[in-house]
């Protein structure tokens, strides 16, 4: 399962990948535009809020629809369509706003930051990568 991390601040994404089991257990029954403590993933003092995800297929998270489960719903905005004229409406497939064992990507946004900056902790961990492979 990833993670990925936007920083508002500097407009950059981080991407995080941990064991499936730990994280999904620290986001399972979650819910969009809930806020979580940074600490969970490793970033201690950090305050981030669920902005959405997808599964495993590529059925993007919806805010507006409850539940876990994916659900066929009329939609004319996105997340899960993009209409090419104004007024289409089609019937799409879509994730609801909580989090299940079936998402394979969650999106965070920072919300409150901690004491070291996001670059010099990501920075470390992609040094650490290039120096053992």
């Amino acid at each position: 399962m990833q993670v990925v991390i936007s920083d508002p601040k500097t407009g950059k994404s981080y991407k995080l990948e941990g064991k499936d089991a730990e994280v999904r257990a620290l986001f399972v029954g979650k819910k969009i535009g809930e806020l979580v403590d940074g600490d969970i993933i490793g970033l201690s003092g950090y305050m981030l809020e669920i902005r959405g995800g997808s599964d495993q297929d590529g059925v993007p998270m919806r805010a507006d629809v409850p539940g876990a489960g994916r659900k066929r719903i009329l939609i004319a905005s996105p997340p899960g369509y993009r209409p090419r004229e104004k007024g289409k409406r089609r019937r799409k497939y879509v994730r609801g706003n909580e989090i299940s064992t079936d998402i394979a990507q969650i999106n965070v946004k920072v919300r409150m930051y901690g004491h070291q900056p996001l670059e010099k902790i990501f920075g470390k961990a992609e040094e650490e990568a290039q120096n053992t492979s």
